[in-house]
């Protein structure tokens, strides 16, 4: 595991940086990362359908396919706007509720569609609410973040929003991981993931902390965003960012976890090898995305 870990995670992270490079450079920004985000989405589906299934539910597959796509699609609509106007009543985030709404109709109406008989049907429109919510809408914080404008600037700042949550969410993967395996003695939750310890979450925490300040001061200085703070102030808000942002993606981590457990299924897929499944890859992000975007728009950093 550990060898494709190594193999698949620098390629990951070069079609990452190469898409964010060109999306940085785009005139609608966001418009080279709308495709991936399609892409995972319909694939995390997949895998929520097969969990689904092995559990028990048969929601109805064109329905959640269609119902979890358009929140994130919905999220993307200000890249229609080469300047996003200031005046629209919508707002931003209110592209996202719209499609959660239009998703969960879709779900409803695919059910009425085909009931017959009473039996599965609030099982099956739970499960595919929980696939609109979950992947949809979680994916869709993710599309904000990348379109947030962070000191004016969405081309690049709200691209050092989005990359900075990232960083600091693998971070702390990476230093759970190597904490874990170098000290876990403690279990953190026996039942839902076995190998997670508290001193790996330590560990996560402190490789967070490095990462958010590698985010929010090398990487945001390369980029051309300055925080309209320094010294102290600057500090104490890098180092609450990461500490929210990790725990959040930990959470994220066990949420996966609990899916797989009730499902009876060890991956979510094998689509990663070393990895799992897409849903695997991204469970942690999906959970931090709307807690970063929290801290980004209540002016936590000072951007």
């Amino acid at each position: 595991m550990l060898r494709w870990r190594l193999i698949l995670g620098p390629l990951i992270i070069a079609l990452l940086a190469a898409l964010c490079w060109a999306d940085a450079q785009a005139t609608r920004p966001g418009i080279w990362l709308v495709p991936l985000a399609v892409v995972l989405c319909l694939l995390a589906t997949q895998e929520m359908l097969g969990m689904f299934r092995a559990g028990g539910s048969n929601p109805l597959a064109w329905a959640v396919y269609l119902g979890t796509l358009l929140p994130l699609v919905a999220a993307c609509a200000p890249i229609a706007w080469q300047q996003y106007p200031t005046d629209c009543h919508v707002g931003r985030l209110g592209w996202l509720a719209c499609g959660l709404a239009a998703g969960l109709l879709v779900a409803l109406v695919g059910e009425m569609r085909r009931y017959t008989a009473p039996g599965q049907t609030m099982a099956n429109l739970g499960a595919a609410a929980l696939s609109i919510l979950y992947v949809g809408g979680l994916l869709g914080f993710l599309v904000q973040l990348r379109l947030l404008p962070v000191a004016g600037d969405v081309s690049r700042g709200g691209l050092l929003a989005m990359l900075s949550m990232i960083v600091v969410v693998k971070a702390t993967d990476i230093g759970a991981y190597t904490a874990g395996r170098l000290w876990g003695r403690h279990k953190m939750a026996p039942v839902l993931s076995p190998g997670k310890t508290w001193e790996g979450v330590v560990g996560g925490l402190v490789f967070a902390v490095v990462g958010a300040w590698l985010a929010l001061g090398p990487l945001a200085s390369k980029l051309g965003i300055v925080s309209e703070r320094d010294g102290l102030s600057w500090l104490v808000g890098v180092l609450v960012y990461a500490m929210v942002v990790s725990c959040a993606g930990i959470l994220g981590d066990l949420a996966e976890s609990l899916f797989k457990r009730d499902a009876g299924v060890k991956d979510s897929s094998t689509w990663l090898p070393g990895f799992g499944g897409v849903l695997d890859l991204l469970d942690s992000l999906l959970v931090a995305a709307p807690v970063a975007y929290f801290c980004w728009m209540s002016g936590l950093l000072g951007y």
